[in-house]
């Protein structure tokens, strides 16, 4: 049997040293995003890489038409009796760091510092979002080898360098190494607590849809006194298109839209209701008094377990200073919809195609992108036993309960275990809704990287037992 305590104590005991690793892998400016910084991003593999080869994993940077991943495996001494064999997942890249002018230090030299109220932060980009989150797992395996002598389970670790550029890589990248990477479960370390003193496990990730259209009415943009009235205005046939998605309780109008989405698990909302939300005080934080979706839905239940559709920017006409009295030629739009339970995608993209074609006016056409498309939602049953597992690890760490949570947003790595590798993800991060994760000033609170470690010490140890 796995003893944590041992392994507990070094990571308050080497905790400055845990700090100086994350620094100086932080310091490596692993933008995906930008080809100027493909050079750091092989640097920020091989870096990681290294770190699994001293854990005495069988490491290697595989190479990808994009950025390089990295595979670690562990397998501890007493392989022969039946051992869970486990996935650990991260990623080595970073957001770009626009705009400089705004950060109070440079984003690649990561500082220790404390805030107003005495909160001790690390600061610079990739301390949350991810090389601080995915180096936690990294050190807890590095204490349990340690004091025990090995992990009591094997592991796989997939470190990949293009989650913040959309992956592209990573789908063929599971389907040509099927065989290699497939395993009991996956751990996924890119979320976030409930708050500072409450973990949490996301059991809910809505998927996500995404289209850009374009309506095309006169051949020419044309001058409104001349042709206002009998011509057809390309933006108010978009405006009607617009204002038609919604009903006057904030549904969704799309035929079809709702397929697929089933009403939340009685148990599972009354957890939810128990979590003292605020959503005064979520709404006032960005400047805004009343919640604008459904009607009958608390704002959790919207943003977890609802769907959506949403406008995310409309243009056409002239928009410069002054006035030009014109009807133009074309207008444009961007859509998304977050998708729940079991929507289908494809279905979702078509229905509102469809549901735009006829929303037309007059002489007005529409045209789509040709680039419509996404993922599907993912849901992990609670009942799960590696999220009991990592739930009663958890208590154990904060005395508190682990609150199972939902996620508004979207994280395809999960849907693409479950459906190419056949496994389950389990998703435990500590990281907190200040982070500032993809802005200027990022940071990882010093409590979320020394507990998330300890945390990760229990979790695994509770696995080889």
């Amino acid at each position: 049997m796995t003893d944590a305590t041992a392994a507990l104590k070094l990571i308050d005991d080497s905790l400055e040293g845990a700090i100086e690793r994350l620094f100086s892998f932080v310091r490596i400016p692993s933008i995906s995003a930008d080809p100027a910084y493909s050079a750091d991003c092989d640097k920020a593999a091989a870096w990681i890489a290294a770190e699994f080869q001293a854990l005495g994993c069988k490491a290697s940077v595989r190479p990808t038409p994009g950025k390089p991943m990295v595979v670690a495996h562990y397998t501890p001494p007493d392989s022969g009796r039946k051992l869970p064999h486990v996935l650990f997942y991260g990623h080595y890249d970073v957001q770009p760091a626009d705009p400089l002018d705004l950060w109070k230090n440079p984003p690649f030299e990561p500082q220790r510092i404390k805030n107003k109220a005495g909160v001790e932060l690390l600061v610079g980009r990739g301390t949350a979002d991810d090389k601080g989150q995915l180096m936690t797992f990294v050190e807890a395996a590095r204490a349990l080898i340690a004091t025990n002598g090995s992990l009591p389970f094997k592991a796989t670790f997939l470190i990949e360098g293009e989650e913040e550029s959309g992956s592209p890589s990573l789908v063929p990248f599971l389907k040509e190494n099927r065989e290699e990477l497939s395993c009991d479960v996956a751990f996924v370390c890119d979320t976030n607590m409930w708050d500072a003193k409450t973990p949490a496990i996301t059991t809910r990730l809505r998927g996500l849809v995404h289209e850009e259209v374009t309506v095309i009415g006169p051949s020419i943009d044309l001058h409104s006194g001349m042709y206002g009235g009998p011509a057809t205005n390309p933006i108010r046939a978009l405006s009607r298109l617009v204002s038609s998605l919604h009903d006057a309780k904030g549904k969704v109008t799309i035929p079809g839209f709702y397929e697929g989405v089933s009403e939340l698990p009685a148990a599972v909302k009354k957890q939810w209701a128990s979590l003292k939300f605020s959503e005064k005080k979520f709404l006032g934080a960005v400047g805004l008094k009343t919640a604008a979706g459904e009607k009958g839905r608390s704002v959790l239940e919207q943003i977890w377990a609802r769907p959506t559709a949403e406008l995310n920017g409309m243009w056409g006409g002239y928009t410069g200073a002054g006035t030009k009295t014109v009807i133009p030629s074309k207008a444009f739009a961007k859509f998304t919809f977050r998708l729940v339970g079991k929507q289908n995608p494809a279905k979702v993209l078509k229905a509102f195609q469809r549901f735009a074609r006829e929303q037309m006016m007059g002489d007005a056409k529409i045209a789509f992108s040709g680039k419509g498309g996404g993922s599907p939602a993912s849901e992990i049953s609670e009942s799960n036993p590696f999220i009991r597992l990592s739930a009663a690890a958890l208590k154990a760490e904060f005395k508190r309960e682990a609150v199972l949570m939902g996620s508004g947003g979207s994280i395809p790595i999960v849907r693409h275990f479950k459906d190419i590798l056949g496994m389950d993800s389990v998703l435990v991060g500590f990281g907190l809704d200040d982070d500032a994760i993809h802005s200027p000033n990022e940071k990882y609170n010093l409590s979320s990287f020394h507990r998330g470690m300890r945390s990760w010490v229990r979790i695994m140890g509770a696995l080889g037992q």
